[in-house]
């Protein structure tokens, strides 16, 4: 409602994007860098430690996408609030979207929610998540020969339901298309010392590349999503080794 704004006017925007350098195709999403509970929620009824967790956020992601922009001079978008308010990878009205369970931890704030409370939300973060997408999309496009989509994720290093070990370093998720996934996982594999996924620790039947999909293969462009581990991401030294890892392969796709 136009007397009751979902955010605050002191809260943070729901999103922010970075322009990308002239002349640099490269445009990268982090869906999951925000922590944030709009004011109005009461922090989902959830401790702040439970917020601060891989629930609400993916650990390490966003400063590794930081990173990644400065070095290729992409465009960056990211949301400021948390996957549990509603999840950006994820259509509205997905079972997915707005959890009233995450890794078996209850949110009491996204319990019973009505249509309009649920429309609210998607008006306020979801909306203007997708939109920023758009508009560096089509700036890339305008000054390149085609614009490159990269989303940027982080996993946990084992299953919350059963404590299963991940084995992966980092996995690349990808659909039909698989030019710019099978550059990075080419250009991973020459590190004899890392365990790369291809479509895992997730791949599209989890239902996990909604962005990848709406952007990147609705637009026939080239696509993929990076997921870390995120126990590679604790400290500014991982972040920046990954950043540049992953930068520097992507500044040599053709």
């Amino acid at each position: 409602m136009a007397d009751d704004p979902f955010l605050a006017a002191d809260e943070s925007a729901a999103v922010s994007l970075i322009d990308g350098a002239p002349g640099s195709p490269f445009v990268l999403a982090c869906d999951h860098a925000g922590r944030k509970v709009p004011r109005r929620l009461a922090g989902l009824g959830l401790d702040p430690d439970v917020l601060a967790g891989h629930i609400g956020w993916d650990i390490g992601a966003e400063p590794v996408a930081r990173l990644m922009a400065e070095r290729l001079g992409a465009a960056l978008v990211m949301p400021a609030y948390s996957r549990l308010v509603i999840d950006c990878n994820r259509p509205v009205g997905n079972p997915g979207s707005i959890v009233e369970v995450a890794d078996g931890m209850p949110v009491p704030g996204n319990r019973d929610l009505e249509d309009r409370a649920r429309a609210a939300r998607a008006e306020a973060l979801y909306r203007p998540f997708h939109a920023a997408i758009e508009t560096a999309l089509d700036r890339a496009a305008g000054h390149a020969e085609r614009a490159i989509f990269v989303t940027v994720h982080s996993f946990t290093p084992a299953l919350a339901r059963d404590g299963k070990a991940r084995p992966w370093h980092v996995g690349i998720i990808h659909g039909e298309d698989r030019r710019l996934a099978d550059h990075l996982i080419a250009g991973l594999a020459t590190d004899s010392a890392l365990v790369v996924g291809d479509n895992e620790p997730y791949s599209p039947a989890d239902n996990v590349d909604h962005t990848l999909a709406r952007h990147g293969a609705a637009r026939g462009i080239p696509h993929a999503m990076i997921e870390i581990r995120n126990d590679q991401l604790g400290d500014r030294d991982g972040q920046a080794e990954w950043a540049a890892r992953l930068a520097g392969i992507l500044e040599t796709w053709r």
